[in-house]
């Protein structure tokens, strides 16, 4: 399939091969010869996940009429192994036993294995990236963006400066910026113009914004077997949609024998989750109405179902 126009294939088995290459380029680059290293970075990755993020790469690669699928490969694997490794250090830092529906790392290997592994997650995705030259400014402005946005969460909840304005932030900064570059070099990689590039780029930020809220809103209301992660976490640190739109006092100080049974049930009596979730809604549908200057095609469509996916998903 490689170097075959994408409009001529059906776009979901076009999809479902070039992702079965990012997982070869996953695995492959994150063999070592220190076992911990490599059968934790496996377990982290066979556990799978929405894999959003490098789907965003690919579908706004084709979009833009890109076809070669060794090229986009690559980009599309270190996008998502730099989510990865965000995640096992997230999982330190909240104490997370359960990721993916799997033990965390954190579980498994201790915090400073941990620690190592999600280290030599980030260093992978820069062998990946070396014969991408200004690529790698994409995906360095996001790394940064992540650490800052974790940075300022952190922060916020130490100081209890959880507000609205903080939230929309910190998110834009820890998922939206990673989500941009994505899309921004899935363009690049099409050799889109740079209006195009644009559009793309503001596109994946706007759905990562979305991705977040829905996040939250799922940490509050998910079950844990769907979830395949502890839910409850976000508000209990004091942190989170909910408590970013004032609604709860976070740090667990519900006044109940069961406080996070009383947290969700103030959620589903208020209107919080249907506040979050037409924000969610209103980024998706504003960010594929952007895409009306691209030519229709099944990509796009694609890259169209994508966004929705993100608002409609259940974990």
């Amino acid at each position: 399939m490689t170097g075959a126009p994408i409009d001529q294939v059906n776009i979901s088995e076009a999809l479902d091969a070039w992702m079965a290459t990012v997982e070869r380029a996953m695995f492959d680059v994150t063999d070592s010869d220190v076992p911990v290293l490599r059968d934790a970075s496996r377990h982290i990755l066979s556990a799978g996940g929405k894999r959003i993020r490098p789907r965003l790469l690919l579908l706004s690669y084709a979009t833009l009429g890109g076809r070669d699928m060794n090229l986009a490969a690559n980009p599309a694997a270190a996008v998502e192994l730099m989510h990865t490794a965000s995640v096992v250090h997230d999982d330190i830092n909240d104490h997370g036993t359960l990721r993916r529906g799997r033990p965390s790392v954190n579980a498994l290997w201790g915090r400073t294995f941990a620690l190592l592994t999600g280290d030599f997650l980030f260093t992978a995705v820069y062998e990946l990236m070396a014969p991408y030259q200004d690529l790698n400014i994409d995906l360095a402005t996001a790394a940064r963006g992540l650490v800052e946005g974790e940075t300022l969460q952190a922060s916020a909840v130490k100081n209890r400066t959880f507000t609205r304005e903080a939230y929309m932030e910190i998110i834009a900064k820890k998922t939206a910026a990673l989500f941009r570059a994505a899309s921004a070099i899935g363009a690049k990689l099409a050799g889109a113009s740079q209006s195009e590039i644009s559009v793309l780029a503001e596109f994946g930020f706007n759905i990562g914004l979305a991705f977040q809220i829905v996040d939250d809103i799922l940490d509050l209301v998910a079950d844990e077997s769907k979830l395949g992660k502890a839910s409850g976490v976000d508000v209990t640190q004091g942190r989170g949609v909910a408590v970013a739109l004032n609604d709860v006092n976070g740090n667990g100080n519900a006044a109940a024998a069961d406080p996070m049974g009383e947290i969700r049930r103030k959620m589903m009596e208020g209107d919080t989750i249907v506040k979050a979730r037409k924000q969610a809604s209103w980024l998706v549908e504003s960010a594929i109405a952007s895409l009306t200057i691209l030519d229709d095609s099944p990509a796009k469509s694609a890259l169209i179902g994508l966004a929705r996916q993100v608002v409609e998903r259940d974990r």
